[in-house]
């Protein structure tokens, strides 16, 4: 089988520091956070906070990039707010090959 390239993204997905502080410094960094998201909105295909389990505490963030270069995602998550005021405690960034769904118009295989 053929993996298509425009079916190759990367995701970022990153966890927040546990420590209290953290979510003050995300609330006070939304705004300029949100901003730059949506400066870079072309090379995304969704991003967003995680939740626990009582969906309203937000433990960390899940980034689909338009790539599968991990470092132009890399460098576009250097770029973000959140990640210069160290927000996240653990970040993993892996190509994905998208399988099935919209973004690959239906049935990629």
């Amino acid at each position: 089988m053929t993996i298509k390239k425009r079916h190759l993204f990367t995701v970022v997905h990153a966890i927040d520091h546990l420590d209290e502080g953290v979510k003050k410094t995300r609330d006070e960094l939304l705004m300029v956070h949100s901003d730059y998201v949506v400066s870079i909105m072309d090379k995304i295909i969704v991003a967003g906070p995680m939740f626990a389990d009582d969906n309203k505490t937000i433990v960390g963030s899940i980034l689909i990039y338009k790539t599968d270069d991990k470092s132009e995602a890399e460098n576009l998550l250097k770029g973000d707010p959140y990640y210069s005021a160290d927000i996240w405690d653990k970040i993993s960034i892996n190509t994905f090959r998208g399988a099935v769904g919209d973004v690959v118009g239906g049935k990629a295989f």
